[in-house]
This record gives structure tokens, sequence and C-alpha cells, in this order.
């Protein structure tokens, strides 16, 4: 039998509005903890919606898809010097909004080559992309991964590291192409990332340095020139190393960023038939072999 001990009663349950109190206190204290609002911070940096941004899905948003090189002859296609149409392969780009992708129906309608989005910033990966990246190689494509950049949430290189190490890599075994980095509009504020066209610069050759020393390879860059002139004030110092892949819906690739004479892939539709975006490599199927062999 219990010990009973005099004194006073138990205490009552605390009341509703005590509860209210007591966490209003508690909430005030973390804010105003040192570092608390730092942490707060960095949670937000995390995309709220990653599985909505692929490659291209901000610049259709901002720019449409119009075809403008019927009007404006600067706009007009820039492939290869002497090539041709005919000389180009057809290929794709996926992302996890497609879910399990048919790669053998695809390959029945000529598709050669496929990028899978692989990761954005440093926080996430793409749930479907194994199948998305080993689906091409298994039906004998050629396939690349690409990254969607976040710049205002962390360095171009701690980006790249996180890239590498969960998809992004290179083997030279001739089914894989080199990463890609997928510079594009924010999709979670300002166009430009809060950052001025000389840190953008900074941040995309960081980026590009760090995948260099991971992998041997010089990463193309996937941008759009509106975006490009905006956000770099047309730097024309990546074209000599890195190749361009270009969004450009229509009959022709349009005006290129400065620095780089020709496209290396060029995204003409978002409308193709089974996943959406069809692309196009700038030259034989040879070619391709040789940029995914380095």
């Amino acid at each position: 039998m219990p010990e009973h001990h005099p004194g006073p009663g138990r205490p009552h349950p605390p009341t509703a509005v005590a509860i209210l109190l007591s966490l209003l206190t508690v909430l005030t204290l973390l804010v105003t903890l040192p570092g608390t609002a730092a942490a707060v911070e960095g949670d937000k940096s995390r995309p709220a919606h990653p599985e909505q941004d692929w490659m291209g899905s901000t610049i259709r948003a901002h720019e449409g898809e119009r075809d403008l090189s019927a009007k404006d002859p600067s706009r007009r296609d820039r492939s290869l010097p002497g090539s041709a149409l005919s000389g180009s392969v057809d290929g794709v780009d996926v992302s996890s909004h497609n879910g399990n992708v048919s790669w053998s129906k695809l390959w029945r309608k000529g598709v050669r080559f496929a990028y899978a989005k692989a990761t954005e910033g440093t926080s996430y990966t793409n749930p479907n992309f194994a199948q998305q990246y080993n689906g091409p190689y298994d039906v004998g494509m050629i396939r690349g991964a690409y990254h969607f950049a976040l710049p205002g949430n962390s360095s171009g290189g701690a980006q790249a590291d996180y890239f590498v190490h969960h998809g992004g890599g290179w083997t030279d075994d001739g089914w894989t192409l080199p990463g890609v980095l997928d510079m594009e509009y924010n999709p979670y504020g300002s166009a430009c990332y809060g950052l001025s066209k000389g840190r953008m610069i900074d941040w995309i050759e960081d980026f590009l340095d760090a995948y260099r020393d991971h992998t041997g390879r010089d990463a193309a860059i996937y941008t759009s020139t509106a975006w490009w002139k905006k956000c770099t004030g047309n730097h024309g110092g990546f074209g000599r190393y890195n190749p361009l892949w270009v969004p450009h819906y229509g009959s022709s690739s349009g005006e290129l960023p400065n620095g780089w004479e020709f496209y290396t892939f060029w995204q003409h539709t978002s409308t193709g038939p089974t996943v959406g975006d069809h692309d196009r490599f700038n030259g034989s199927y040879n070619r391709l072999e040789a940029l995914a062999y380095g």
C-alpha cells in the first residue's frame, strides 16, 4: 500500500491558457538564441518543389515557346559549320515528373541519347534516377546526368560535389556523356538567385572547376540566351571548354550566348512524344560517341 505523505495536494493540470503561454515563451527563446535564426533560414533554402524543376521548366515560364528566328535573322540556326540537320542525333531529357520512361518505345522512334536529372541544390536526388539513367543504357542509348543549379543556396563547388556523388559522375565506357549544369531562372525567387553578374560567373566557374577535378571532364552548360544575358551580363568565358546546350522551341536554335559559336545540344521542343522534352546533338553519331569517350 503506498505510503501517505501529508502536505499540499497534487497540482492541478495546467490550463489551456498556461500551455499556450509556455509555448510562446519557448518559441521566443528559440528565435532569440544565437544561431537559431540562421538554422531557420537554412531550412528555407531547401527546394520546396524540386519535382517541378526540370531542364527548361522555368525557360518556358519566362520566355514561352515562340520561334523568333523568322522575324530576326540573328536568331537563325547555329549548328556546326557545314553540318546539316541530317547529321544530328535525336535525344531526350527527363526528370522525376516523367516517372518511369518507356525507353524501348523511344528507341523505336529513333532516340539515341538521354539525359536524366540527378540532383538539385545539395539536398534533392531524383527518385526515378535509376530507371531514367540505366534504362537508356539497357536499350542501347548513350546516357548522361544533369544538375539543376540553385546558386543562391550553396557554393558551386558544394553542388558539384553533391552531383558527382549522387549520379553525376563520369566513366570512360563510351556510354556515359559528361555531366550538365542546368542554369536557368530561379523557381523560388528572383531570376538570378540574388547574385550579381560577377558573383554568378564565379559560382558557375566554381561548379565547373569542382566537376572537372572529380571527373576529368568539362561539364556542358544548359542555359537560354536571355537568362545568360540577364544574369551573367552575356559573359563569354566558358565557350572554349564547356559545350553549350541551348533551349529554343521552334525551327531553329536561335541566337546563342556570347562565347559559343555553335551549340552541342539543342532542346527544340517541350511537347514531343512520350516524354515532352526532345533534343538534338549537333553532329553525327560518331561525334556523340567521341563526346562520351572524352
